[in-house]
């Protein structure tokens, strides 16, 4: 036990300022490394049961799973999300394309486009309605305050110089907004909803309502680039029933998730392959693997997500889950310059440990060496000295206190002290 000790002691000797060399490093490397990414993040959606808000449940699940909360904030749509962002209320959110036009923040970033989002105009099966102009002197509803869908609508309104005081705008519900087409209070609505939704299928499906075609779409899509042309076929919703009855063209912008500047990139990451598992597969107006993309972004693409477009998931994400690849990731700043410092001092302190070792044999090998020359010099008188000095250094060289790997060298020692011992001896003999 006594020899175990003996030796732990040696090797700290010379281990211990390594550890505390590698232990200063690590501290330094500590005061560069990353913030580990929130577990708890706010997206603002919009109306609840709409499709911005079914997709941010779908969100939530998926990053649950990870192990990272997401709260969601019901809004009245894409303007409300923008002003949420700006002041920093939410961390990202949905935005209709096209909604921040002119009005470039350079705080905001995109993910990327995640679907396309249909403009439908339905009215009254009564009225004979094929352009935008057409519109004039009726009562139109244009989406609620702070949606998306109303800016698009004032747009093309302007785009087509009709002034609010020659229609009758009205900021209503998707909801109240149906229901008055039904209830004849209304003439035309404006929607921006999936093909799949049962607004749209029930509207559809009334026979006093009609679906109008945007007959210059293209030209539309050609002024704005975030605005893409849709086609809806004969026939789409109902085979049987033959709706729509005709070829339907459709003006779309494309849904854009949007983040405030600076978001954790492993977060980025961890996104990214949230909105590829959910917006992937096809659609009614999309193939699979259209979506999600970098085209139709209102925004500066952020940085994490251009990588993600070209070369897909991080390495580490792609093989482990997202709090240990987000640890690795974090902790390969100390662990690349600790294995820079710790494979060369590994391949010194051996060899010195071993000098170290050696050192406290060999020097008694100096005292031995000047014992044998004196002998030789010496007279017949002077013996007995140099012989209570071999003595002397035979008993220090008892004391001495090696690991058992080099008891070896300190047992020939003792025999070297011996093998002078025997010449002294032999010389008095002769003499």
């Amino acid at each position: 036990m006594t020899r175990h000790k003996r030796n732990w002691k040696e090797q700290l000797s010379v281990y211990g300022p390594l550890a505390l060399l590698v232990l200063a490093g690590f501290v330094w490397a500590y005061q560069h490394i990353k913030p580990a990414p929130p577990d708890h993040i706010i997206i603002a959606s919009g109306e609840k049961g709409g499709a911005y808000y079914a997709f941010a449940r779908r969100y939530g699940e998926l990053l649950k799973e990870q192990g990272i909360q997401l709260e969601i904030v019901n809004t009245r749509g894409s303007v409300e999300n923008l002003e949420l962002l700006n002041q920093g209320s939410v961390d990202l959110a949905f935005v209709q394309g096209g909604v921040n036009q002119g009005n470039l923040s350079t705080t905001l970033e995109g993910l990327g486009s995640l679907y396309y989002e249909p403009l439908w105009l339905f009215h009254q099966s009564s009225i004979e309605l094929h352009r935008i102009p057409g519109l004039q002197g009726l009562r139109v509803a244009t989406g609620p305050e702070g949606s998306g869908t109303q800016v698009l609508v004032k747009l093309l309104l302007k785009e087509n110089a009709l002034r609010d005081a020659s229609l009758e705008l009205l900021p209503l519900e998707s909801a109240e907004a149906a229901d008055g087409l039904r209830e004849g209070s209304l003439d035309a609505a404006f929607f921006v909803a999936s093909p799949q939704s049962e607004l749209v299928s029930g509207l559809l499906h009334d026979p006093s309502i009609r679906l109008a075609s945007f007959e210059r779409a293209h030209a539309y899509a050609r002024r704005h680039d975030f605005l893409s042309v849709l086609t809806l076929p004969e026939g789409a919703e109902d085979l049987a029933a033959n709706i729509p009855s005709q070829e339907v063209q459709l003006l779309a912008a494309a849904s854009n998730l949007v983040v405030r500047e600076g978001m954790h990139p492993g977060l980025v990451s961890l996104l990214m392959q949230i909105i590829d598992k959910v917006h992937r597969p096809a659609g009614w107006f999309s193939k699979e693997g259209e979506f999600p993309n970098s085209r139709y972004l209102s925004f500066p693409l952020n940085e994490q997500a251009e990588r993600y477009y070209r070369h897909g998931p991080p390495f580490l994400q792609r093989y482990l889950p997202f709090w240990a690849a987000s640890l690795l990731d974090r902790m390969k700043i100390m662990i690349l310059p600790l294995l820079g410092l710790l494979l060369p001092l590994f391949k010194v302190v051996p060899p010195l440990y071993r000098w170290r070792m050696r050192s406290r044999i060999y020097r008694w090998y100096e005292e031995l060496e000047d014992i044998d020359k004196e002998s030789a010099r010496q007279q017949h008188k002077s013996r007995a000295v140099l012989m209570e000095k071999l003595d002397d250094l035979e008993r220090e060289v008892r004391e001495v206190k090696v690991p058992l790997s080099f008891s070896y060298q300190l047992y020939h020692l003792r025999l070297h002290i011996n093998f002078v011992r025997g010449r002294l001896k032999q010389d008095s003999l002769e003499s």
